[in-house]
């Protein structure tokens, strides 16, 4: 009795639905094209590809565990880029040692990372200090940090770096892409954090009742601060990934990666209202996503379609989820006190 409901809890959770949509998607893909697809070189494209983005819906998953959003992911990811290529281009250069280099790129990143700190500082205090709805707090300030990149390179791109910047985003360690490693080391933090830690605990919290976690006498405003900070971290890290991929920065790089980024985190089981996620959900959705998108670029699947089927996919498993916590909390409230 006890393994036939364990059973029934895994099936019906949201996260073997997602599960089951990547085997499925990956499955017909290398069905329609089983060369170019299952191709050793597609299969190292997609493992490059994909942390970008997936780096920032983890951003957005902890911020939409609040019941908040952060829509300046984007610029912060932007302007901490922007600042790294200026500090490397200013006091490095690709004819400079590596030895020499790898000192100013520690130092581009460690700034990268702070603006990221100070953009999280900025979005929390703006939500926590001043009661400012989220989704307007973030859209205003990610076009200040966008603007703010646009000062300081004039709209165009800064390039020139050392070779070594390139390594973050295209080298390989034992087969094993960079990105896809940076990726896999914040998900298993940011799993670690919100199921480990008190801090965790209070997220899921406030976002599931934020006057529950009032009357628990968990500090709101710091809790709040302590998001956005992580958000505007992780925006950083994406950054300095596209950064070196693209052996560039700008201020308008990865402007389609905001709604990505949301769509991820809603796919991967993410309540848009708070209280609920798991990262294992937001790997699962990045995938689906990234097989999606890769098979249907070799059936030369037009960009309209491509929406279509995204929008399609999102809404059902929207639906699938809302009913799933529907009849979670209607069997919770029906349980014997």
């Amino acid at each position: 009795m006890t393994e036939q409901k364990f059973i029934k809890n895994f099936t019906s959770a949201p996260e073997f639905r997602l599960l089951l949509i990547a085997v499925c998607v990956f499955g017909l893909m290398s069905v329609l094209s089983p060369d170019r697809f299952l191709s050793s070189q597609n299969l190292t494209s997609m493992a490059f590809q994909f942390p970008e983005f997936a780096i920032l819906a983890l951003a957005m998953t902890i911020a939409m565990m609040t019941g908040g959003i952060d829509l300046s992911v984007v610029g912060v990811a932007n302007l901490s880029a922007v600042l790294a290529a200026i500090i490397l281009t200013n006091f490095s250069g690709p004819e400079m040692a590596p030895a020499q280099s790898a000192w100013w790129l520690v130092l581009a990143i460690v700034a990268a990372l702070l603006i990221g700190a100070i953009a999280g500082l900025v979005n929390g205090s703006l939500i926590a200090f001043f009661g400012l709805p989220p989704i307007l707090a973030t859209l205003g300030s990610g076009l200040v940090f966008t603007g703010f990149a646009i000062a300081m390179t004039g709209g165009s791109a800064v390039m020139g770096f050392p070779d070594t910047v390139a390594l973050i985003g295209n080298a390989q360690v034992l087969g094993v892409p960079i990105p896809l490693i940076l990726f896999a080391l914040l998900a298993v933090i940011l799993h670690l954090i919100l199921t480990r830690t008190a801090f965790g605990l209070s997220v899921t919290m406030y976002g599931a009742n934020p006057l529950a976690a009032l009357y628990a006498a968990i500090d709101l405003n710091r809790m709040l601060l302590k998001v956005y900070v992580i958000a505007g971290m992780f925006s950083s890290v994406a950054g300095l990934i596209v950064m070196s991929r693209a052996n560039s920065a700008k201020a308008d790089y990865g402007s389609s990666y905001l709604l990505l980024a949301v769509l991820i985190a809603v796919l991967g089981g993410v309540n848009p209202y708070g209280g609920y996620g798991r990262v294992i959900g937001v790997v699962l959705a990045v995938l689906s996503m990234q097989f999606l998108s890769s098979g249907l670029n070799m059936l030369q699947v037009s960009n309209f379609a491509r929406e279509l089927i995204w929008g399609v996919l999102l809404i059902v498993v929207m639906v699938l989820n809302t009913h799933s916590l529907t009849s979670l909390r209607s069997s919770l409230s029906k349980a014997p006190k």
